[in-house]
């Protein structure tokens, strides 16, 4: 599917925000909505909620009132926050359901139409909906959005949020309530709710498994593929209940690979003993990821994972890009360093992140924002794990999404030690509901239970950074930066992070930081840059790396990019020292 965005819209973010499961009768919510923060979180008590009750402000949604974009730039600590406005049902939209998205509010939601709550979340990260149809009349309506957010109270995932007033080391500035496109859309009575494709190239088909919504009994699901405009599959089931499962047989087989992204388009088509049909198109490409010895192959080959860390920040949006083609220039900038991935760090990326990587064939790793979260004991699953599987659920079917790392170095809190129970539930769930992609239950330390072990390692010194790993190639000891706390088991290793060089020539204010001590040239840089990553490509136990990082986020000056994403070396001459044939590769 070759979608195209539209930036000439006066509507901030106005592409279709869920690529990969799209209806036609759709209309997006983004742009100037009323605001009030809510220091004391009384606004219920003051009736904000009620349809005559004027917000004092206004702001620019989906982004963040903590942004430049938003309008309001408020940057300090908000503990709930106030939205509202009209919205605009057609009539011919009366006939069957309406449900009202929201890609995330960070961080407790609650929603209400024309008056009435419509329904609660919990989770800044993942979308959800709600069924507004008995709500809501032809003609103008109107929506108010409620959020809570506490990223000091270690009841909630914050990732890179910063629990300080301001921004320090590598946290940054906080992001509080709606920052992704809120929008409705038109479904029939009956209609298609939700889809799982597991591709299966070895047996040259496609798996599909299909949620329904409503009684479709006696009705049929068809599906049909086609790659560049070619049919080359199609299958038809008959409904008995809410759930379908259906193979698409496929005449022509072409992989999607790392820099190579073949894609197919998919129909689904809901029709039978209904009022009234329900179409939704889709894609999905066809490739293969399993562990085999030290090696990651993907399509059976042995691919170095060259990845860079990917914070998903930006200097006017916060957490949310000014623009779709904002998302997908940093994969481009990215991928022209030479590097094939990223890992997503400590955020759920939005859809249409996913999306770009899934077009332009770019490797990443999915993990969700766990700083912040108090995982001291198994409590903090409540809070945690059904976040987690919904966004699993959201970015399933995205070909680009190679494996899975719930958490990310999960240090002790306050002298008390992470609950382990809790990395191995998660790691337990999630292999259950993915069985086809590695997991790394929390990079870097400590690890529990685990597919891949992979360390994080920022020594600045080439020389001592080889002689630690040295002993591998040979039977030695394996270099584990916590043996006291968790214990190598023969698995696939790699480094998930090192490198960090500090580099602001133009920018030595006190409050930038890096790792190590800065070079005194670029000269001096580029050796040590390619030092450190000419260990890992000659590793023959290694497969892959990931270096941080591909951008300048505020303070943090150690990416290869400035934040407002100007290079500050030759992308070529990176380019050719991540793009050297790595030992392990085939």
């Amino acid at each position: 599917m070759k979608e195209q965005s539209s930036s000439m819209s006066t509507t901030p973010r106005p592409e279709y925000p869920r690529p990969q499961f799209v209806r036609e009768a759709w209309t997006n919510l983004n742009g100037s909505w009323q605001f009030e923060i809510d220091h004391g979180k009384s606004g219920k008590e003051r009736g904000y909620e009620q349809t005559g009750h004027q917000l004092s402000g206004t702001i620019t949604v989906p982004f963040c009132p903590e942004s430049k974009l938003s309008g309001v730039e408020y940057t300090d600590f908000m503990a709930a926050v106030w939205y509202k406005r009209e919205f605009t049902i057609p009539d011919t939209w009366m006939n069957g359901r309406i449900l009202l998205h929201f890609g995330a509010v960070d961080y407790e939601a609650e929603v209400w139409v024309n008056g009435t709550s419509v329904g609660k979340h919990q989770g800044g990260y993942a979308p959800f909906h709600f069924d507004i149809t008995s709500h809501v009349s032809s003609g103008t309506n109107i929506v108010t959005v409620y959020a809570e957010d506490d990223v000091r109270s270690g009841r909630q995932p914050r990732g890179k949020q910063s629990e300080r007033l301001h921004s320090h080391g590598c946290d940054y500035t906080r992001t509080t309530g709606i920052w992704q496109t809120v929008w409705l859309e038109s479904v029939p009575d009956v209609y298609l709710s939700d889809l799982k494709v597991v591709a299966d190239p070895d047996n040259a088909c496609a798996h599909l498994e299909v949620k329904i919504c409503g009684n479709a009994a006696g009705g049929e699901l068809s599906a049909a593929a086609r790659f560049e405009g070619r049919d080359v599959g199609s299958q038809t089931a008959v409904i008995h209940g809410p759930f379908v499962k259906l193979t698409v047989a496929l005449s022509e087989i072409h992989l999607w690979e790392p820099g190579h992204a073949k894609l197919y388009d998919l129909e689904l088509r809901l029709t039978g003993k209904i009022q009234a049909s329900d179409t939704v198109t889709s894609y999905f490409g066809l490739r293969t990821v399993r562990l085999d010895g030290m090696a990651f192959r993907i399509n059976e080959k042995s691919v170095f994972q060259r990845l860079v860390l990917d914070q998903g920040f930006y200097p006017e949006g916060i957490y949310t890009a000014p623009s779709d083609e904002d998302l997908r220039k940093d994969i481009e900038i990215s991928m022209d360093l030479g590097f094939n991935g990223a890992r997503l760090h400590e955020k759920m990326f939005e859809p249409r992140f996913l999306y770009w990587a899934d077009q332009l064939g770019y490797l990443v790793w999915g993990e969700h924002a766990n700083w912040g979260l108090d995982i001291t004991t198994t409590e903090s699953l409540a809070r945690f794990l059904p976040e987690w599987v919904e966004g699993m659920e959201r970015d399933f079917n995205h070909p680009s999404l190679i494996g899975w790392c719930p958490f990310n170095e999960t240090w002790d809190r306050g002298g008390t030690r992470q609950d382990n129970d809790v990395l191995r539930i998660v790691y337990e769930m999630t292999k259950h509901l993915d069985p086809t992609r590695p997991v790394i239950d929390t990079s870097g330390n400590f690890h529990v239970v685990t597919d891949i072990f992979d360390l994080h390692d920022y020594d600045q010194n080439p020389e001592t950074f080889r002689a630690r790993y040295e002993p591998m190639k040979n039977g030695g000891e394996v270099f584990n930066t916590f043996p006291e706390r968790q214990t190598y088991g023969g698995q696939p290793y790699f480094i998930s992070e090192y490198g960090g060089i500090w580099w602001n020539p133009d920018q030595q204010d006190e409050k930038s930081w890096g790792y190590g001590d800065r070079p005194q040239s670029e000269e001096a840089f580029l050796a040590r840059y390619e030092g450190l990553t000419n260990v890992l490509l000659d590793h023959p136990m290694m497969f892959g790396f990931c270096y941080t990082q591909l951008y300048d986020v505020e303070q943090e000056v150690n990416g290869l990019y400035t934040y407002d994403r100007r290079p500050k070396f030759d992308p070529g001459t990176i380019r050719r020292i991540n793009s050297r044939k790595a030992a392990i590769e085939d």
